[in-house]
């Protein structure tokens, strides 16, 4: 692994930045990076609070002079997603970042980098041991499970939090303040398989689709990447009209959060070479579909392989309707914000489990409405298809509110600073902001972070040069907000 260069800036950021890349942190257990920040908290006697979720509270004090400034909260997230090339010798769940600086980027070989959202995580720490930063009393809110429906900021006890300004570092434009952002359902398909006995004359094949590229569900959904799940049941639907087969397991994805780039299928097929040719012509289909996103497209298939049984033809054929018929990508741009995504939904995840296949889909929109509709279009997908179906509201979208003192503040701040006005965003992917703004009544919210490229996915990086302007505006906004 890399070690900082000394001229990387701003160095308290990026030291701090570097040591959460060694930490074990995926959603769920993100135990080492908490004992690290209440590590870091206690080094400087700051007093912190950890709630039943986990979620830790640090407060700092104001620098001398500011005491009677109002409180504003720093927030960021300790998990991250924890993606990884399959033939990766790094992996960020054990804390193993191979982290590389390449002109203006920080990025990582082979896996998810996590700058979603230790970027964040690391500016609120600098931030509190930067002399030259002038600030009044600090909250610093370090939620956990944001990569699992937002469920640490669910869970959050209010009263550990005083303030009423809160700054979200976990935006994406350094040319952008972001205001608002869409909420989510999740629906999972489940599906009888009903497994019986193989045939004797079926050969027990296994498939895989690797190479796509993935990416975030919600922030990169636009970009015509192909879904490792719907593009194997694509290129199986046509093998299955070639040569019929029967299912045994179906699997794909990681995370409700990230574009799937890799799906595995067992089956039993009576015909192999017509299987795999037609296969194999059906995945070139595919490549030419999302020429310049997906080059990297490609099929493994192995024979021989063992079963103990399979689901019948008709339940198969079933299978791969549903799967096929469950929309996935842009379903309405934003009648108001240009070349704003306003609705999506993505098949995320497929699991064979107990005779039983899941189909996990992850719906977003900053319309309510429209998340109900396709709410509906799933129920009636599940009658059509005889699946069972579960649902779960993850959050409400973040509604923008434009008159908020605290983004007043933070144009003039950006104005100041750089020489223009910023943008205003209404982002696609998640923010905690659209829980937090339940929990903290009456608290006024803000996002911003630099410039990160495809986060969820390997390869993920955050731009230096654009790191340093985040910070810059962070800094010079405290102290605005403290006189």
């Amino acid at each position: 692994m890399s070690s900082l260069p000394l001229a990387l800036e701003p160095s308290l950021v990026w030291e701090r930045f570097f040591e959460l890349t060694r930490l074990a942190r995926p959603s769920k257990a993100e135990g080492p990076a908490r004992d690290h920040v209440l590590a870091w908290a206690a080094d400087r006697s700051f007093e912190a609070a950890t709630d039943a979720e986990g979620n830790v509270v640090v407060y700092v004090p104001a620098t001398a002079g500011r005491e009677a400034a109002p409180i504003v909260v720093l927030q960021a997230h300790l998990d991250i997603v924890c993606e990884r090339d399959p033939d990766s010798p790094f992996d960020p769940r054990e804390g193993r970042i191979d982290v590389r600086v390449e002109e203006d980027w920080v990025r990582a070989d082979g896996t998810t980098l996590g700058a979603d959202n230790g970027i964040g995580v690391a500016a609120a720490l600098a931030v509190a041991d930067d002399d030259s930063t002038e600030h009044g009393p600090l909250e610093l809110l370090f939620t956990v499970s944001e990569e699992q429906g937002l469920d640490g900021a669910k869970a959050l006890d209010a009263a550990l939090v005083s303030g009423r300004r809160l700054v979200n570092l976990d935006g994406t434009s350094d040319a952008a303040v972001t205001v608002g952002c869409a909420g989510s359902d999740h629906v999972t398909l489940c599906y009888p398989l009903s497994p019986g006995r193989l045939a004797p004359d079926r050969t027990v094949v296994r498939i895989e689709l690797a190479g796509a590229k993935g990416g975030h569900s919600g922030g990169d959904i636009a970009a015509g990447r192909a879904n490792a799940i719907k593009a194997l049941g694509r290129v199986l639907s046509a093998a299955f009209h070639a040569a019929s087969f029967e299912l045994v397991t179906l699997d794909g994805g990681v995370s409700r959060n990230a574009i799937p780039r890799t799906a595995t299928a067992i089956v039993a097929v009576d015909d192999v070479a017509g299987f795999e040719r037609a296969a194999r012509a059906e995945l070139a289909a595919v490549v030419r579909q999302h020429d310049g996103t997906d080059d990297a497209l490609a099929l493994e298939v192995v024979s021989e392989v063992d079963a103990a049984g399979a689901a019948s033809v008709e339940a198969t054929r079933r299978v791969l309707d549903v799967v096929a018929a469950i929309p996935t990508g842009v379903v309405a741009m934003s009648p108001t914000l240009t070349d704003t995504v306003e609705t999506s939904i993505s098949l995320t995840v497929a699991r064979t489990e107990s005779e039983e296949l899941l189909l996990s889909t992850m719906a977003r929109s900053s319309n309510a409405a429209a998340l109900d509709e396709l709410l509906e279009r799933m129920h009636a997908l599940a009658r059509l298809g005889g699946a069972a179906i579960e649902t779960r509201r993850s959050y409400p979208p973040w509604e923008p509110k434009l008159d908020s003192s605290l983004l007043r503040t933070a144009t003039a701040t950006f104005a100041r600073l750089f020489g223009s006005t910023p943008g205003l965003a209404v982002v696609h992917g998640g923010l905690e902001c659209a829980v937090l703004g339940q929990r903290l009544q009456g608290v006024e919210m803000i996002s911003i972070g630099p410039e990160i490229v495809g986060p969820h996915a390997p390869g993920e990086k955050v731009r230096i040069s654009s790191t340093q302007r985040t910070y810059r505006l962070l800094g010079a906004l405290l102290d605005d907000l403290s006189l």
